[in-house]
């Protein structure tokens, strides 16, 4: 009569497992909630798959075999739906989230733009590239040697004056540097010639800052040093650059002085008198000055042990913001400084 009364009993759980199977099989949700309740029904701690098989123990050993199969495809079925239900709600959320509806058009990506001095900077390296020039840098904060001394800077020169120069510490003098000529030196401490090499950089003077004047500036200096380099292949070197750079083929060389070239010249590139604004920047003269240049001095040479009866070479030193001024049109040099994104956004198409 027991035996009788556990086998009905077996039969109904059967049969009610079935029932509990075909519910997670036809159980359907695009709700999170509701599958963590559907979840919480069947496999948890307290859930209908645990309270069924603590009745395992009741059931006869030639019985078990079924009994424990029926509650495996339970709990299988339960755990497959939900994993399926899971992954759906995953995939809707991500396409949703992430890539929004596939269906609508592509929203445009805003693209930075370079500022106009690293553009510049960038197309004179590309120039001086071509001729084999290389870049080389050096640091901002210097000392007297490299800044002047090494540079044929007489002591009383009036750019070691506080009214000029940046300095951070006095005895040792260490000061922002005024040029990047600094560089160039470290380079011929450092290198054999023959030297042929450019510094762009970042330099400083402490003037008042107005539309045409800044406390900073950038430059971008050259440097070549070989046999028998002449005033010739200078002069050549520069007629390449005003053609490459500005499209100009016509420069005129003004003498002038700086202490560490003998000769020294400015440079002016013929702009020409077309427009107004050429008349305004040239003042009418259709001449643009754009750089200084001359003969590497010997004492210089001498400085970073270099044998100037053996050697010569020429140096030329221009300024990026007066150069991009002239090439983008800029009538006030503070707008570099100002990060105006409405003043930037204009060179995105010189990316």
């Amino acid at each position: 009569m027991l035996k009788f009364a556990l086998i009905t009993l077996l039969k109904t759980m059967i049969d009610k497992i079935k029932e509990l199977i075909g519910e997670a099989e036809a159980f359907t949700t695009d709700n999170k909630d509701t599958l963590d309740t559907f979840r919480i029904k069947f496999i948890s701690k307290k859930g209908l798959i645990n309270e069924i098989f603590s009745e395992f123990k009741n059931v006869p050993n030639d019985q078990k075999k079924e009994f424990g199969q029926a509650i495996n495809s339970l709990k299988n079925a339960v755990e497959g739906k939900i994993k399926f239900i899971q992954d759906a709600l995953e995939s809707k959320e991500e396409t949703a989230g992430i890539f929004g509806d596939l269906t609508r058009p592509g929203t445009p990506v805003n693209i930075g733009s370079r500022h106009p001095i690293s553009l510049v900077k960038n197309q004179v390296i590309d120039v001086f590239s071509n001729i084999g020039f290389n870049v080389s840098e050096g640091p901002e904060i210097e000392d007297d040697w490299h800044n002047f001394e090494a540079l044929n800077f007489p002591a009383h020169h009036p750019a070691r004056d506080m009214q000029d120069t940046f300095f951070v510490q006095m005895n040792p003098d260490y000061l922002l540097r005024t040029h990047t000529s600094s560089v160039q030196v470290r380079y011929m401490e450092e290198n054999k010639p023959p030297i042929r090499t450019i510094s762009p950089g970042r330099d400083y003077s402490n003037e008042a800052i107005s539309s045409r004047s800044h406390c900073i500036f950038h430059q971008v200096e050259g440097l070549y040093i070989d046999k028998d380099v002449s005033f010739a292949d200078l002069k050549q070197t520069l007629l390449y650059f005003t053609k490459e750079m500005f499209g100009k083929s016509k420069i005129r060389l003004r003498p002038s002085y700086f202490p560490f070239t003998e000769p020294s010249a400015e440079v002016d590139v013929y702009w020409g008198l077309k427009t107004e604004t050429d008349y305004r920047i040239t003042k009418g003269t259709g001449w643009l000055e754009i750089m200084g240049c001359g003969m590497v001095d010997p004492n210089v040479l001498k400085a970073s042990n270099i044998n100037p009866d053996e050697y010569s070479g020429f140096a030329f030193g221009m300024g990026l913001e007066r150069m991009a001024m002239l090439l983008y049109q800029i009538g006030d040099i503070r707008m570099y400084f100002e990060n105006d994104v409405r003043f930037l956004e204009q060179f995105k198409s010189n990316f």
